[in-house]
């Protein structure tokens, strides 16, 4: 697969890209706290990551929740939110903050700052719900801003197809192709992924928390976008 690195697409309607900055900031700053909170402890992150078997039957994994009442714990609803701030690993991070950072700009221009913050949210949380709809019975922790992102790509693609994107393939060749073929060539990978799993372990990836994301970036960016913003490069 490719890694993007840039692209070749000014903004038009913002000066500077705050939400996204702020986003990528954040979800920093959590994995440091993650770290230096007990990042390796699995009690700490359940305690803020999505468990589907949880969000459907409250405490199902055990009674009390892992921390007591003055604790760090949140409420399951509340993970739908708290989970997509949480990552489990550097490369983890770096992976999901790298497409946030080249594609999150543009979008965040087409639908202004304040509708940009929401569409990523909404996004994330569609993600979960999917995850955890069509995994009711899973006991294992979600966590990652993968779902968000997806939906900020499904956006982009949908307003600039055509656009040039700066890749790295087999990681260290840079090439420059459009982003038609870097995010079409990506999300076929993650239907694949779903519809023909390479084994019956899922492994740690969540690909149906990425469909969400996409399916709700596509229903969402139509509706959204400032007035007057084209889709599909027109």
């Amino acid at each position: 697969m490719f890694v993007p690195i840039g692209d070749d697409n000014p903004l038009k309607s913002i000066g500077f890209q705050y939400v996204t900055v702020a986003l990528i900031l954040i979800n920093v700053l959590v994995f440091v706290v993650e770290g230096a909170g007990g990042g390796a402890d699995a009690a700490f992150v359940s305690s803020f990551a999505l468990v589907p078997q949880e969000l459907f039957q409250v405490h199902v994994l055990g009674g009390p929740a892992p921390f007591s009442a003055d604790s760090l714990a949140v409420p399951e609803r509340a993970t739908l939110f708290s989970y997509m701030f949480f990552h489990g690993d550097i490369m983890h991070l770096i992976g999901n903050m790298l497409f946030l950072w080249v594609f999150g700009d543009n979008v965040e221009d087409a639908l202004g700052h304040a509708r940009y913050l929401v569409f990523y949210l909404a996004c994330g949380v569609a993600a979960g719900l999917m995850h955890a709809v069509m995994l009711p019975d899973s006991q294992d922790a979600l966590i990652g801003a993968s779902g968000a992102v997806s939906g900020v790509i499904a956006a982009y693609l949908m307003l600039h197809p055509r656009v040039g994107v700066w890749v790295l393939a087999l990681k260290f060749i840079p090439l420059k192709i459009s982003a038609a073929w870097v995010l079409g060539l990506w999300i076929v990978f993650q239907v694949a992924m779903v519809v023909v799993p390479v084994s019956g372990d899922p492994g740690p990836t969540a690909w149906w928390a990425h469909i969400g994301g996409l399916i709700a970036g596509a229903m969402l960016m139509p509706v959204m976008r400032r007035p007057g913003v084209p889709l599909f490069g027109r």
